[in-house]
């Protein structure tokens, strides 16, 4: 990419990063446009004129003694400054996203986006990029692309040892567009042509387990996770479901529209969780109790289980819904808005703390299981679980214990 000098552009950009603006507010699943007049960023010790002539004065500086001057990209400058002022804040989920950022962001946060429909991993012992998971009915798998295919290049570009997210950015593109990607399998190099589509991600997965106990994995909570996650309780409830696991482990969160939803399908009436922001104003989000789900259940947690994931353990676990089996989750008990700045770039800032039904904040402390068991693996069988064994016998002595009081 071609540099852009830098000749004096530092004058005022500080001041106009904090200027009234009027954004595209993107608030937990649903756009608002709203008018967001900001403070001063200036202290008792500082001002904004001496801010912006500190400014100037670094720039002058480097433009005059800068030794490679003509490698500076203006445009990195400018984002530094934006990034940089968010992360001096302090709180590791305000953050700055600059385009390409932003971008990754709304797909991620959506769970959709043009492509072949294929997971990559970065193999640990080669570094070659690989396949793990190819989508079914994708234009990756129509294409013939299977999992352990080891990825040499995508169109021109060598695959090499390129990090991933650079090599997942030349697959993905234009819908209806082709890409040429070869691959070596069992030795064999062989050139695939995949179109490109609009794929969906696959957040749930479901299987019906022994003595007709359901089970659900649910990876994060997207847009798209609500219907994945209502398609599955669904079928496991036509094949004849006696007990339910929900499996939230290394499950990092996400829309809180999506898991409120989530729980409406399993909650009674009453409050799934309550939000409180700055100015110490409460928001409850509520159920009717419509759905309520009244066979046992258990819901699998650890310590990676974080943010929209506490919210449906940490609700479950009050209303005595399920029981919560595993160890103590992450402790994210904040909320986080994403604000469209209109120019590509979002700002992603923490707005408020969240509170489980009984009212109990689990920020910095995490949800506590019901049944505590650490995950051991078993180096003789390593698709041993014995978490999800324990889930299982808690479950089944639920459903005993409910037969015989009948």
């Amino acid at each position: 990419m071609e540099q852009k000098k830098k000749k004096g552009y530092g004058a005022g950009i500080v001041t106009g990063i904090l200027a009234t603006v009027l954004v595209s507010l993107l608030l937990l699943g649903g756009f608002k446009v709203i008018t967001n007049t900001a403070g001063s960023y200036a202290s008792g010790k500082v001002t904004e004129k001496e801010v912006s002539k500190k400014l100037n004065k670094l720039n002058a500086l480097i433009d005059k003694y800068y030794l490679y001057e003509d490698e500076i990209d203006t445009d990195k400058l400018a984002e530094g400054i934006y990034s940089g002022y968010t992360s001096a804040l302090g709180d590791k989920y305000t953050v700055y996203y600059d385009e390409d950022e932003t971008k990754a962001l709304m797909e991620s946060t959506s769970g959709t986006f043009s492509g072949v429909g294929a997971t990559l991993t970065k193999d640990a012992d080669t570094g070659y990029a690989t396949i793990v998971n190819v989508y079914e009915d994708s234009p990756a798998e129509k294409a013939g692309l299977k999992a352990g295919d080891i990825l040499e290049k995508i169109d021109d570009h060598e695959v090499g040892d390129e990090q991933l997210d650079t090599v997942v950015s030349w697959i993905k593109g234009e819908k209806g567009t082709d890409v040429k990607i070869t691959v070596l399998r069992d030795g064999e190099e062989l050139e695939l042509t995949a179109t490109r589509d609009t794929i969906e991600v696959k957040t749930v997965s479901y299987e019906m387990k022994e003595n007709q106990i359901g089970y659900i994995r649910v990876s994060e909570f997207d847009t798209v996770t609500y219907d994945q996650f209502k398609e599955a309780l669904d079928d496991l409830e036509k094949q004849g479901m006696q007990g339910l696991i929900v499996d939230l482990r290394n499950n990092p969160g996400g829309s809180l529209d999506t898991v409120t939803n989530m729980l409406r399908l399993l909650l009674p009436e009453g409050t799934i969780v309550s939000t409180k922001d700055k100015n110490g104003k409460t928001d409850e989000i509520t159920c009717d109790g419509t759905h309520e789900f009244k066979k046992p259940m258990a819901v699998l947690v650890n310590q990676y289980s974080a943010s929209a994931s506490e919210i449906f353990s940490g609700a479950v676990q009050d209303y005595g819904t399920a029981k919560i089996v595993g160890v103590t989750t992450y402790g994210k008990g904040v909320v986080q808005q994403l604000m469209d700045l209109g120019d590509g770039t979002c700002l992603k800032v923490t707005i408020a703390e969240y509170y489980t039904p009984n009212g109990r904040s689990i920020n910095g402390k995490g949800v506590e299981p019901d049944v505590e068991v650490e995950y051991q693996y078993d180096e003789e069988n390593p698709k041993a679980d014995n978490q999800l064994d324990q889930a299982l016998s808690t479950v089944q002595e639920e459903i005993v214990e409910s037969t015989q009081n009948r």
